[in-house]
């Protein structure tokens, strides 16, 4: 059984992401999902409890069978062919038999030309301009145009999401140090490093003789950070609320913060989302004209202290700068002069993710979920339909269309709300005063029109094969005893589940859909977990804290993790295959683990599937209270595992040892 005290690691991991991600600013009076969900399982009678391994006989095509014979038959028609991880906890990572798992880049790499070579001691916000970011998290691949083979050269587009300071920076002690310091260790220049550290990349690859390789001095490599001009497009642009002393048009604005998930469209492009963006705001919002829409988002939160040198981050001095980010932004990554533009009709929320997929009319629908306890699930339908034989006229497809956010019903259907001004209570009676008021402030939008408080929405994708749409939610612990249901929902839920909703029709556009609970997440061995794998899932198979995903072209559901490590789950976060069709539905297996401290993020495959590209983050990360997780005591100094160098995100490229697809 797990203790509770065994979760004092994961309460205190990630502190600066953790901080960001459980303000729980929603106060609406809306039904929560676990509510739903307590009161739909309770009608329907089913699934009491943890499943045992004699459940299996309940399954269709196994109801003659032991236990033992139904688990080796169903074993014999899984769709995943590999042996699994066991689960654990290392200083390195761990891949499953049969498979390389190789170092592409890392922190500190070159990505433009004339970029330095990476030393930790002597940094400088000049060279992190021209070297990879901090934190990869989102991994897009856009195959090379023109290519001989697609699926061996490519570009790889890759989100830098936030940095810490106590493993980038020498001397900064523990994250909590730094906080109850007041950041007095930091500097105007450990600042600017950080700043270039945010942001993205876009690099060439290329495998040559089995192996990756990054292509040096490509035209089309390119960093973009927290100080990059971009472009503010769609309903909100030139809005009285996004105008600042240094833009008084509202419509240019400088870089992009805390990328987490994003997504890559038919025509070529790249969406990154920006997330916490709260975290980089400063100051106190008393007396702030608009301080409780501020709260809404949890700005500001003062988890940087970049306010105390640039007054646009000081939301006393430039109070519409927090409007100004949150939003999902399109990339060019085929053209590095290319501006990047916010495009606001997707609206302002902590984008986790913007994966898409095209209506039955051609439209093109981007689902994506606000990353924050109680928060909601969103999706975007263009008004205009893909031309694909047009590039250049899908490039701004997304600057018109219709937002909607997700309403959850106890009998299983749910309902896409439109957020669209005039309709419902989206009215001036209401504070809202135009298109762009609803698109800034889309959280108080969902607030009105009572959407379903989530469990903290991460990654929301729709499978390629069936056309199922699954949303990742990674765990609530803010929720107290006395709100869940003797069913479900689970009070305090640690581990998170995993909702499969079936658009109505097939079609990605209708404003209707059906929903099941794929797995509850956590130790299947602990009732008190209420886990609900199924149980051919063996004691390393399972996880919790479901946060990315992705699909490879057969439409096989990939998960990735965010919050396991050894104290809080006793094994760290990986990337697991989750079966999602007939008998084993719900089984899932260990492929790929982390090392100390690390987060699994941006899951990405090939086109022919023979290679997997994965983002570790924030390795290294500790124990504070055991003098762990700094600069000078990491948990791991993966993956160089020199004394003299720190830990580094990077990104992993895992292929099949003689070739083939994986698993």
């Amino acid at each position: 059984m797990v203790e509770r005290s065994q979760f004092a690691e994961f309460e205190s991991r990630s502190k600066r992401a953790d901080a960001l991600e459980d303000i729980g600013s929603n106060t609406s009076p809306g039904e929560t999902i676990g509510d739903i969900i307590g009161r739909r399982f309770n009608r329907r009678d089913v699934l009491r409890g943890a499943l045992t391994a004699t459940a299996l006989a309940t399954l269709p095509g196994y109801a003659l069978l032991n236990p033992d014979e139904a688990l080796a038959q169903a074993a014999a028609k899984a769709a995943f062919d590999f042996k699994e991880v066991t689960a654990g906890s290392d200083e390195n990572h761990v891949i499953a038999e049969g498979y390389d798992a190789d170092i592409l880049i890392r922190w500190g790499d070159p990505v433009l030309p004339g970029a330095p070579g990476f030393d930790p001691l002597k940094q400088t916000a000049a060279a992190q301009k021209l070297q990879f970011g901090y934190n990869n998290d989102f991994v897009g691949y856009l195959p090379m145009p023109g290519a001989a083979n697609g699926s061996q050269h490519g570009l790889l587009c890759v989100n830098h999401e936030y940095t810490n300071e106590e493993l980038m920076f020498p001397g900064m002690g523990g994250p909590q140090q730094i906080k109850k310091n007041a950041f007095s260790k930091m500097t105007k220049e450990l600042a600017e490093i950080e700043m270039a550290a945010h942001g993205g990349a876009v690099i060439e690859i290329k495998k040559d003789n089995g192996k990756w390789q990054v292509v040096p001095n490509s035209k089309y490599a390119r960093r973009i950070d927290a100080n990059t001009p971009m472009d503010i497009t769609g309903p909100a642009a030139g809005h009285a609320r996004m105008k600042t002393k240094a833009d008084p048009d509202g419509r240019r604005v400088l870089g992009m913060v805390n990328n987490c998930a994003g997504g890559m469209t038919p025509w070529g492009t790249w969406l990154t989302c920006e997330e916490n963006f709260n975290g980089v705001f400063w100051g106190s919002a008393d007396g702030h004209p608009e301080a409780a829409k501020l709260r809404r988002y949890g700005a500001p939160s003062n988890q940087y202290n970049w306010g105390a040198y640039f007054d646009r981050f000081d939301v006393a001095k430039e109070p519409n700068e927090p409007n100004r980010f949150g939003w999902i932004l399109e990339i060019d990554p085929l053209d590095p002069a290319s501006t990047p533009k916010k495009r606001t009709a997707l609206g302002r929320v902590k984008h986790e993710g913007a994966a898409g997929a095209t209506s039955k009319d051609g439209r093109y629908v981007v689902y994506t979920g606000d990353d924050e306890r109680f928060d909601y699930v969103y999706k975007f339908v263009t008004a205009g339909k893909i031309d694909p034989a047009n590039r250049a006229a899908n490039l701004d497809l997304l600057d018109n269309g219709t937002l909607f956010v997700a309403k959850y019903n106890a009998d299983g259907s749910g309902e896409w709300l439109p957020l669209v001004f005039g309709q419902g209570p989206l009215t001036a009676e209401k504070g809202f005063t135009s298109q762009a008021d609803v698109l800034i402030d889309a959280r108080l939008a969902g607030d009105a029109l009572g959407a379903t408080k989530m469990d903290r929405p991460e990654d929301v994708e729709a499978s390629p094969a069936t056309g199922k749409v699954y949303v990742m939610l990674t765990n609530n612990t803010s929720r107290k005893p006395g709100q869940e249901d003797a069913a479900n929902p689970r009070a305090n839920n640690k581990f998170g589940h995993i909702i499969e909703m079936s658009p109505e029709d097939g079609d990605h556009a209708s404003t209707r859909f059906r929903w099941e609970v794929l797995v509850r997440c956590g130790d299947m061995s602990d009732p008190k977990v209420g886990a609900t794998f199924n149980p051919a899932t063996t004691k390393d198979g399972w996880f919790g804290m479901p946060d990315n995903l992705a699909f490879d072209s057969r439409g096989r559901l990939w998960v990735a993790t965010d919050g396991m490590s050894k104290k809080s789950a006793g094994r760290n976060d990986g990337l697991w295959a989750i079966e999602t069709e007939g008998a084993l539905r719900g089984t899932s297996k260990g492929f790929y683990r982390v090392p100390e401290g690390a987060e699994m993020c941006g899951p990405c495959f090939t086109p022919d599937d023979e290679t997997l590209f994965l983002a570790v983050q924030h390795p290294g990360e500790g124990d504070e209270a055991a003098g762990e997780g700094s600069f000078e005591n990491p948990a791991t100094r993966w993956p160089d595992f020199k004394p003299d160098m720190p830990p580094r995100p990077s990104i992993v490229v895992i292929t099949r040892k003689g070739g083939g697809k994986i698993a």
